[in-house]
């Protein structure tokens, strides 16, 4: 494990929040990664995001497109994001942020944070953009920076093309395992912590290709219903958190206690929401035989070393949440246009070939699927950086 190129901590002089920022590594003298706001976020917390960062870009490079992978990078807040200070909170740390804004860590929305408060929160702080610092590299800056914004302007059925994007890559990570095991998609049943961004996608993705989702987490507990939840009325009756109104609930619709998600009677656990939720006393609770890490880090170590020992498959965040990163990304730089059918199809390609070449790798290296992702990074990081160089 290397150690970051940049660490700092950030103390709000009027809450004594505080507040993270890790750059694990630059390409071309910039990085990626997102902003999460959660309480209790950590200084290692933000680093193990900021290393996994630079594995997904590494993951997605490819000599012949036009988007060039960035290094990694992650920034934290110690704030609960429904606090009332939140916001004010939110504005200071970008404030204080802004030098390396500007220069070299392009970043965006992610637990707890939406990409409408981001870039808010960066107008009011002074930033031109939360992605500035990438803007350099473009060969027809205002060309592409239309492009993007008509890309968060698209809508499928009420929800942005932004949020749906990485619920496609997560959605198309769990088909390719199915479809490797022979497993059909009719009767094959999941349970999905967190139903924000991330996890309300990737729920609407599964149910549309023929999956049943029989539970959903939020912060108030747990849904479940053995024949199946009525996704779309459940996505409608969201919060800005993901909370859902317990109104649209029907008559076997059940409501249970938080962790009931973990022992739903599925075959894919998608946690889509805290990191660290999956730990060595709690994985015992799991029948499943494949998770499908959609949120960041939510698959403790040891737990996912119990899990293995008895055949459950743990898909790693770096592949399956890789998506969202790589859509900004494949949009700015001009591999895809802003439309949803041509955004679905290269996220379906990009990420079942990249899923399958990881769980081939891990068949035959005998390994888990995280540890061939990070074979096959540590394959591409040396190729990267000796075509574009680090820290430059």
């Amino acid at each position: 494990m290397t150690t970051p190129l940049m660490s700092l901590t950030w103390t709000d002089h009027l809450t004594g929040r505080q507040g993270f920022l890790v750059v694990d590594r630059l390409v071309r003298g910039v990085s990626s990664g997102g902003l999460r706001m959660r309480e209790g976020c950590t200084l290692d917390e933000v680093a193990g995001l900021a290393r996994g960062m630079t594995m997904k870009e590494a993951l997605h490079y490819n000599p012949e497109g036009r988007y060039i992978p960035l290094g990694g990078a992650k920034g934290g807040i110690d704030c609960d994001p429904r606090d009332p200070a939140a916001y004010d909170v939110l504005v200071r740390y970008l404030r204080a942020m802004k030098p390396y804004i500007e220069s070299f860590w392009t970043t965006g929305e992610d637990l707890g944070l939406t990409q409408d408060l981001v870039d808010r929160a960066a107008a009011e702080a002074g930033l031109v953009s939360s992605i500035q610092a990438v803007y350099p590299l473009l060969d027809d800056e205002e060309t592409a920076r239309r492009r993007l914004a008509d890309a968060f302007a698209v809508e499928v059925d009420g929800i942005g093309l932004d949020e749906l994007a990485g619920g496609c890559g997560v959605a198309e990570a769990a088909l390719t395992a199915l479809d490797r095991a022979g497993v059909p998609y009719a009767g094959t049943r999941v349970a999905v912590q967190g139903l924000g961004t991330m996890g309300g996608a990737t729920a609407r993705f599964l149910t549309r290709a023929g999956l049943t989702v029989v539970a959903v987490a939020d912060i108030k507990g747990t849904i479940a219903n053995p024949a199946g939840l009525d996704v779309e009325a459940l996505l409608a009756a969201r919060d800005a958190y993901g909370t859902v109104d317990r109104a649209v609930l029907r008559p076997g619709d059940l409501e249970l206690p938080g962790e009931d998600w973990l022992s739903a009677e599925a075959e894919v656990l998608v946690p889509a929401a805290v990191s660290y939720a999956i730990d060595s006393a709690n994985q015992a609770r799991i029948t499943a035989r494949w998770i499908v890490e959609a949120a960041n880090m939510p698959v403790r170590q040891d737990a996912e070393e119990l899990l293995a020992a008895r055949g459950v498959t743990v898909l790693p965040d770096v592949v399956v949440n890789s998506g969202t990163n790589a859509w900004w990304w494949w949009t700015l730089f001009g591999d895809i246009g802003p439309d949803a059918d041509e955004a679905f199809a290269h996220t379906r390609r990009s990420m079942r070939a990249l899923v399958e070449q990881m769980l081939a790798r891990a068949e035959t290296d005998g390994t888990t699927p995280r540890a061939a992702a990070h074979a096959i990074v540590a394959d591409r990081l040396p190729v990267i950086a000796e075509r574009f160089g680090w820290y430059r």
